[in-house]
């Protein structure tokens, strides 16, 4: 799919996929359509050199309900947190300005650094790893060289060579057991390789392209090009955690730009269209692995992208939405840090923990399923008081 016809090729999926509309559902909850209502007739913004504030009634949203929030999230290890609808603040919560790693949101960063290099024919998604030279510790075994850079980037390679993350190596299938691009299993050696891919054909640091590509151009606050480092994997991988270090407001930031399809106050910084894709489902929730991904029971239904944890409901033909998590995504990392963006109602919300500040501090997935709950659950039901 990824060779020379690409760009075309993305561009007709979207214009002609879901040709048949189907049958919107008449009825939804009311929070939601009184909150998506409001959130149409209001204008987008970009955040300039701080942030625009509003009152929360003004996007459709309960100050008293997002106090309610406070309280709780006052009972977590929550360092920050923002909710911008539209671009403009309704709630903040703690340090907005202060810096720590953001663990695994570095990787829904990095898929949307490839985007202006694969639509240029720059990087090939189509490459293998052996083609790219992405050779480690341990050699490829014959059916892992035929993995694909696409498939790095979706987490469907079939490596399982170690990265030196414990908890993803002691669950990875065996080696050798997976044919690349038959099966999903969340692994860190996908993510590092791509990072290294990244920069062996781009001939660019990944923190110089964040900060000229992304960084500057959306005018993140907090943003220090020095902070940025890489974390060694050795003994078990010569390819490196691409560690990155941001503030809340900055990672917001970034969601407002997703929200736009990765476009910034009418320039387009990555392709529409690569940032669409980034942020589809490739991987349904019932095909994740390590299986407590899609444990039958939990509160989430996320499947995963190219980099992105996608919820696995797309968005209906005609861009409707049917309920507040259809289309939405999320950049997610240990210990609770999170970018997610919910289209439907135009908002984004960004939430931190200073994990290296205190390394067992942790906001858990369902803690913070249930904070997007109150999130939405604060929507004014009829008109705001």
């Amino acid at each position: 799919m990824f060779r020379s016809t690409f760009k075309d090729q993305l561009a007709v999926y979207f214009r002609v996929m879901w040709p048949i509309r189907l049958c919107l559902l008449l009825v939804v909850f009311s929070g939601f359509v009184s909150a998506q209502a409001i959130a149409q007739s209001s204008a987008l913004a970009y955040p300039g050199a701080d942030w625009e504030r509003t009152k929360p009634e003004s996007e459709g949203y309960s100050s008293a309900r997002l106090e309610a929030l406070r309280t709780w999230l006052k009972s977590q290890h929550t360092t920050a947190m923002l909710i911008s609808v539209h671009g403009k603040v309704i709630f903040e919560y703690g340090d907005l300005q202060r810096v720590s790693i953001v663990a695994s949101v570095r990787k829904s960063i990095l898929a949307m650094l490839y985007g202006n290099y694969v639509f240029d024919g720059t990087i090939d998604l189509s490459k293998t790893v052996k083609e790219l030279g992405l050779d480690d510790v341990q050699k490829f075994l014959p059916i892992e060289k035929n993995a694909t850079l696409e498939q790095l980037l979706t987490a469907r390679s079939g490596i399982y060579i170690p990265s030196s993350n414990e908890n993803l190596d002691a669950n990875a299938p065996r080696r050798g057991s997976q044919r690349p691009g038959s099966y999903f299993f969340y692994n860190n050696w996908d993510f590092n390789a791509a990072g290294t891919a990244f920069e062996k054909l781009t001939k660019k640091d990944i923190y110089d392209a964040l900060e000229s590509e992304l960084a500057k151009p959306i005018g993140m606050q907090e943003f220090d090009r020095s902070r940025q480092k890489k974390i060694s994997a050795m003994p078990a991988s010569v390819h490196p955690e691409y560690a990155m270090y941001l503030s809340t407001r900055d990672m917001a930031r970034l969601g407002v730009l997703m929200l736009r399809e990765c476009s910034w106050k009418g320039k387009q910084l990555e392709p529409r269209d690569w940032c669409r894709y980034i942020t589809r489902v490739i991987t349904p929730f019932h095909e994740m692995n390590p299986p407590g991904l899609r444990a039958l029971g939990r509160a989430d239904r996320w499947g995963y992208g190219a980099l992105w944890w996608v919820w696995d409901a797309p968005v209906w033909p005609g861009n409707e939405y049917g309920s507040p998590f259809q289309g939405a995504y999320s950049a997610m990392g240990a210990g609770g840090q999170y970018i997610t963006v919910l289209p439907g109602l135009y908002m984004v919300i960004a939430h931190k923990v200073d994990i290296d500040q205190d390394r067992k501090a942790e906001v858990t997935n369902l803690e913070y399923d249930a904070i997007l709950q109150m999130v939405i659950a604060s929507a004014c039901s009829g008109t705001c008081k």
